[in-house]
């Protein structure tokens, strides 16, 4: 969440409507600007986590600034949630082996997506729900983006689809492994042999 802030209430409705608690990656500028937003999703009980101070390309700065980008973030978000983020998603996607070590060093853990709903070019709803109920698959991290014209009218179908295919929902921190696990070319993480859970 780095621009707008027209659905962030609906959207909190409509997951509420269906007990669902989701992760939100704010931009530390747009947590100054909608502070009260920033406290309504944590109050619902939706993880807030990071997506850095000023939406930068993480690949071309230094460890430092990277560190900065996020630690200025955090600490907008704990200032209002009372809880400093653990996980945090790079501006556009854009990671390299420098961002995810630079990450875990400050305690972080970098978390991508494996289903892009597409939500922010507006195609029609039905479009958003096909790509996404289509595309999930188990550990399965879906992206949306708040402010995209046609989340809301889509993100029911989206849940009903998924439901019905046996799927169900968790934020992402208790979807990921934080020990005992590899990680394969795709990205995606490999639980260890003598490991057991659910993963992402």
């Amino acid at each position: 969440m780095g621009w707008g802030n027209e659905d962030t209430e609906q959207l909190i409705e409509i997951l509420g409507e269906h007990d669902i608690r989701a992760t939100f990656f704010v931009v530390g500028e747009w947590v100054e600007k909608y502070p009260e937003s920033v406290k309504q999703l944590s109050d619902a009980g939706h993880e807030v986590m990071n997506h850095s101070s000023t939406h930068p390309h993480m690949t071309e700065l230094s460890p430092d600034a990277m560190i900065e980008e996020v630690r200025s973030c955090n600490e907008k978000i704990e200032k209002i949630t009372g809880e400093c983020p653990t996980l945090f998603r790079p501006p556009y996607g854009d990671y390299n082996d420098s961002v995810v070590s630079t990450m875990r060093s400050i305690d972080m853990y970098t978390i991508q997506w494996d289903v892009d709903s597409l939500d922010w070019k507006d195609p029609a709803p039905s479009e958003i729900v096909s790509r996404v109920v289509n595309n999930a698959s188990n550990g399965s991290i879906i992206l949306f983006h708040n402010a995209a014209k046609n989340t809301p009218a889509a993100l029911p179908d989206v849940i009903d689809g998924l439901c019905e295919k046996g799927f169900s929902f968790l934020p992402v921190s208790e979807l990921i492994y934080t020990d005992g696990y590899t990680i394969d070319h795709t990205g995606r993480q490999i639980p260890d042999q003598t490991e057991s859970g659910s993963g992402a």
